[in-house]
């Protein structure tokens, strides 16, 4: 992991995306702050897909109930 001051990293900015892209983290820092983080794109983590399968099951007469009560309460109807 390098670290590299906001003036250095504007100057060689081209340098340092090529480094983040063969996989190196580069830290630019502030003042010696660190401020951000490059990365390599490919190692930002992956979507989760379907995390709530089997969760349960759609009740569509229950939905629709909750639906009109929500609505009725909006309404001011009991």
């Amino acid at each position: 992991m390098q670290t590299h001051n906001i003036h250095d990293a504007k100057t060689h900015l081209s340098r340092l995306v090529e480094l983040a892209a063969s996989g190196e983290t580069i830290i630019i820092a502030k003042a010696g702050k660190p401020m951000a983080k490059l990365v390599p794109l490919d190692a930002q983590p992956a979507p989760i897909i379907g995390a709530l399968a089997g969760m349960g099951t759609l009740d569509l007469e229950a939905s629709e109930a909750l639906d009109e009560e929500v609505a009725a309460l909006f309404s001011g109807r009991e």
